[in-house]
């Protein structure tokens, strides 16, 4: 059954990629996939269980014996073992640990998702009231290659500021005001996600996993940006420079109709929405610094503001306007197949996490190399598969942060701001642009925009890969050539 879990998790994924000839949307795949392991788990959960592989069972059992010392020392280890060593005979105990184990990714889940709900609505509304507009009639270039270098520097530094996702998000959203033809459209959305993941990768706000690493105490703010900031450069400029020999021509802006061209907002109202859009965005990762609450909270505090201001601005305007322009209309538009297909992939790694196939990838890595920078390349392509927030936390649990005083050979390299943890950083960043599915913001442009995965596959996922080996070797020159 252990085995069977991964099969179907990669059938799942198989189903995805071929959306297309199968006819058959990649939300309803990805929730089928997660809820079919989650189903299967709980059905051989004992079996499962049984094998020594689950991390958060080991957990429960270490926790339990630590409690069952302090109340009664005199139980051995012996009796111990035949209370918790079978859990064949622990029925009850096993089904709630399961509840538990999929309640505990669910509050994990549930606030990406509001998080990811909350920005798509702030967008949508800044769209609704033609805000961005505003910033596409500033660019007035129509030439392939010098909007492509715009839009992706635009995205690498908004990325550090924001965070991946929700630039890629706000991208999004200018791409479809700047190019009418799908495909170019789709070109340039997956440029924008290779540039946001490499601007989330040097920021300690940028990506969820270097947020992970500077709240573990992995990492410092200054030391990040400072020591991996060139190799994401790399990883970004990369890709376009090989693809500045082969794009040519001008794009095509899109003809609007009269509902799009009409000006229903005032020219007050357009950058009133777009300000206060662009300051709740900025506002999320200061909300979460001064209150240490998750970001979707600051996210959705924003949101909150927005709505009750479009509330009272539109308050006297014709319904038809009201409609549009007020978030109650905007959510209608707010695409919630997104939503389901984040949940779908989300609760089937939870799955394969909590039954331990990634801790047994994890130790497998461990015990066969003793290179950081293999290890790391190795979780960064992998994350390109699975999501890297679990292999993240696995190598963090995996590795111990070691008290420079203690730091000898090749221990010398988990300190704090140790090469393992900023190659870390910068792996797990980057290296899920080589797929699509990948990374949040590659989901959330798959989702928003439909992009194809054999397409993006064909056409932008060797760029991904040169602009990740390129991003590697600079760290590496940087760190053993020059010794920065």
């Amino acid at each position: 059954m252990f085995i069977l879990l991964l099969v179907i998790f990669v059938l799942g994924y198989t189903m995805i990629a071929l959306e297309h000839p199968l006819k058959i949307d990649k939300a309803a795949s990805a929730l089928l996939t997660g809820t079919i392991l989650w189903g299967l788990y709980a059905l051989n959960a004992t079996g499962i269980l049984g094998l020594g592989l689950s991390p958060a069972w080991e957990a429960v059992q270490q926790m339990s014996h630590d409690i069952m010392q302090f109340i009664k020392p005199s139980v051995d280890g012996a009796a111990f073992d035949r209370l918790w060593g079978n859990p064949a005979e622990m029925g009850h105990e096993v089904v709630h640990f399961v509840q538990h184990d999929l309640n505990h990714h669910l509050i994990e889940i549930a606030q990406i998702l509001f998080f990811l709900l909350g920005a798509m609505t702030i967008v949508e509304t800044v769209d609704q009231h033609q805000g961005f507009k505003l910033i596409t009639d500033k660019i007035k270039t129509t030439s392939k290659v010098k909007l492509l270098w715009i839009l992706s520097f635009l995205t690498f530094f908004m990325s550090a500021t924001l965070d991946n996702l929700t630039t890629t998000i706000v991208l999004v959203a200018l791409l479809r005001k700047l190019i009418d033809d799908k495909k170019t459209r789709w070109f340039f959305a997956s440029m924008v996600v290779l540039a946001a993941n490499a601007g989330g990768a040097w920021s300690p706000i940028g990506d969820v996993t270097t947020i992970m690493l500077w709240i573990g105490g992995q990492i410092t703010a200054v030391n990040i940006i400072s020591d991996v900031i060139l190799p994401s450069l790399a990883t970004m400029v990369v890709p376009l420079v090989i693809v500045s020999f082969t794009v040519k021509g001008n794009v095509t802006r899109p003809v609007l109709d009269n509902g799009e061209t009409r000006e229903f907002t005032s020219a007050f109202e357009r950058k009133l929405l777009l300000i206060m859009g662009v300051a709740a965005l900025l506002f999320v990762p200061v909300f979460k610094t001064m209150t240490h609450l998750p970001p979707f909270v600051g996210m959705l505090f924003g949101l909150g503001v927005i709505w009750a201001t479009t509330e009272i601005i539109h308050r006297n305007k014709p319904l038809e306007d009201k409609r549009k322009l007020t978030v109650i209309g905007i959510l209608r538009k707010v695409d919630t197949a997104t939503i389901f297909f984040f949940m779908g992939i989300l609760l089937a790694v939870a799955a394969l996490q909590s039954a331990g196939h990634l801790d047994v990838l994890a130790k497998y890595l461990d015990e066969n190399l003793s290179n950081i920078y293999l290890i790391n390349l190795i979780i960064g392509a992998l994350s390109a598969i699975v999501d890297n927030v679990p292999l993240v936390a696995g190598a963090m649990g995996m590795y111990p942060i070691i008290d420079p005083d203690m730091a000898t050979g090749f221990l010398a390299d988990f300190v704090v701001d140790g090469k393992f943890w900023q190659f870390l950083a910068y792996c797990a960043g980057t290296g899920g642009s080589i797929l699509i599915i990948g990374s949040a913001a590659g989901v959330a442009a798959m989702g928003l925009e439909k992009i194809d995965f054999i397409w993006y596959l064909k056409k932008i996922s060797l760029l991904a890969l040169a602009g990740y080996l390129a991003g590697a070797a600079v760290y590496y020159v940087q760190m053993e050539v020059f010794g920065f």
